[in-house]
């Protein structure tokens, strides 16, 4: 979501505001007292197994791992499993565990960690929402997920290095879904403490918890006991107070997402802070959803003609300062399978009221009355949704109001708290189709808010999940998001970018297309 599939993120509006921002104390450092001072915001939690959101997965990141993990390339390689074999039915694959991996505290990970981890993270009672889609390939997650089992059938211990993991059938994308944290390790030393275990988390991560004081700092430390290549910073404090911009121009931090408040100063070439202007692609998607199970949006034509009305070029140019780009279907520019030629329901205004005609309201007035649920505090609403309830307004004839959600309920709670519609967000956990298609859109995915069934569509994502063919897979999940955009469950906003200020000493920074730094690279050149 995001990332957790769940991206991760950023799940708000204003995607500036939405993105983990870093930066550093200015004085003059020895290289063995190295700090990175950056602004954050406060985890909703650092339990790996429950975590769905890019603001705890920022810091899950650095403090737990995997078996395998993403590079630069967005490429799955080697990580505590320093290789595998895969069988020839692509359905068993033996993982081989480096030696002298330590948790933070000292004790050695052994295959049975992972057994452990994942069999925790599919118990009924955790609730976990992820766990379903990042270890529901694995035989006997289903039956564990639903209080049939008491273990994982299909994750076998060999020896203390040796784990072996059977899936139900073959799988193109399994082992990046095992880049997720969800299928991170942790120490049942420290999650049977109970609790707020996660308040002390005792991961295998190139960084550890320092210190976390809420609402004012949380402090990550270099980890050094380490099994790879050990950060360049001795620790990396989070300030999660203050006036992120004013620091900045105080010097006071290296790195500043940039706002649509100043974009216009920064895209003048004339403008000091010009040539520190960053532009990192994103693998997201942001969007309004229907829930489809309910009147009016069990109607498709009702949703149809809530998409049409959207002349979303002019949303983005007044309220977004073009920040973003606008979003004809759901798979973002630069995932497999992006499609140029998608047929999108674009603005039509006549099409728009066509189709309200055609449903089975007839006009706007015999509508019922339509909440859009959205987090945040404070009755105020972004720019962007403002302008688009109003065209609503003026292009329909219908009047929409807003129901505001506390952030921690509609980020992991959304199903049960939905009105009629919605707004959010989706960042990629790993860069194929399924991670949106199947993710978002199949009848039996966690993550389909919708409440969407569509069984021809169904019949289609599962092909496409075990076609051999890439050729063919791409094809097949083309068509499948050509029905989606059809049948509208949601109407697709725009894509998202992320514009970061970056100090000119800050070296090695880069933030992947998932929205996630890698932290450990980063050194200050002073």
């Amino acid at each position: 979501m995001k990332r957790t599939g769940f991206i991760l993120l950023a799940l708000l509006i204003g995607l500036a505001l939405l993105l983990l921002v870093m930066g550093c104390q200015p004085q003059q450092l020895s290289s063995q007292q190295e700090a990175f001072d950056l602004w954050g915001a406060n985890p909703i939690t650092l339990d790996p197994a429950i975590s769905g959101e890019s603001t705890s997965h920022a810091y899950i990141m650095q403090i737990f791992s995997g078996l395998v993990r993403l590079n630069e390339e967005m490429e799955v390689v080697p990580d505590i499993a320093q290789s595998w074999e895969i069988s020839q039915d692509g359905m068993t694959y033996t993982f081989y565990l480096r030696h002298g991996v330590k948790f933070h505290e000292g004790r050695e990970v052994k295959a049975a960690d992972f057994k452990y981890s994942w069999e925790r993270a599919c118990h009924p009672q955790l609730a976990s929402r992820t766990a379903a889609m990042y270890l529901g390939d694995i035989l006997g997650a289903r039956e564990m997920l639903a209080g049939e089992a008491e273990s994982l059938s299909g994750v076998e211990v060999i020896d203390n290095y040796t784990l072996r993991v059977t899936i139900e059938a073959p799988r193109a994308y399994f082992l990046s879904k095992l880049t997720y944290p969800t299928a991170f390790v942790v120490n049942q030393d420290n999650v049977d403490a109970g609790g707020w275990w996660w308040y002390a988390p005792d991961g295998t991560g190139p960084f550890q918890l320092g210190e976390w004081q809420h609402g004012q700092q949380l402090i990550l430390e270099r980890n050094e006991l380490y099994y790879g290549e050990k950060p360049l910073l001795d620790k990396v404090v989070f300030h999660l107070s203050g006036n992120a911009r004013a620091m900045y121009e105080k010097g006071q931090l290296d790195i500043l997402p940039v706002s649509i408040y100043y974009i216009d100063e920064l895209r003048d070439k004339d403008s000091p802070l010009h040539d520190q202007l960053a532009v990192f692609p994103e693998l997201s998607l942001y969007y309004i959803g229907f829930d489809t199970t309910a009147p009016p949006f069990d109607d498709v034509n009702v949703r149809r003609a809530f998409s049409y009305a959207i002349d979303k070029g002019a949303v983005i140019n007044s309220t977004v300062k073009s920040m973003v780009q606008e979003a004809g279907g759901i798979l973002p520019p630069g995932m497999p399978g992006y499609n140029d030629n998608l047929e999108a329901l674009e603005y039509n205004v006549t099409m728009a009221r066509a189709c309200l005609a055609d449903s089975g309201y007839g006009d706007a007035a015999s509508l019922p009355l339509i909440t859009l649920t959205t987090s945040g505090y404070g009755n105020t609403i972004t720019a962007s949704l403002g302008a688009v309830i109003q065209q609503w307004r003026e292009n329909l004839g219908v009047e929409v109001r807003v129901r505001q959600v506390e952030p921690g309920n509609f980020l992991y709670h959304l199903s049960q708290e939905k009105d009629e519609m919605f707004i959010l967000g989706w960042i990629a956990d790993y860069p194929d189709p399924d991670n949106f298609l199947d993710a978002l859109f199949h009848s039996g995915s966690e993550n389909n808010i919708f409440g969407y069934n569509n069984s021809h569509l169904d019949a289609l994502l599962d092909e496409s999940a075990v076609e051999q063919d890439e050729a063919a897979r791409i094809a097949m999940y083309r068509q499948a998001e050509q029905e989606v955009v059809e049948q509208a469950p949601c109407l697709p906003l725009w894509f998202g970018t992320n514009y970061l200020l970056v100090k000119p000493y800050v070296k090695d920074f880069q933030m992947n297309p998932l929205g996630v730094p890698n932290l450990s690279r980063v050194y200050l050149e002073h």
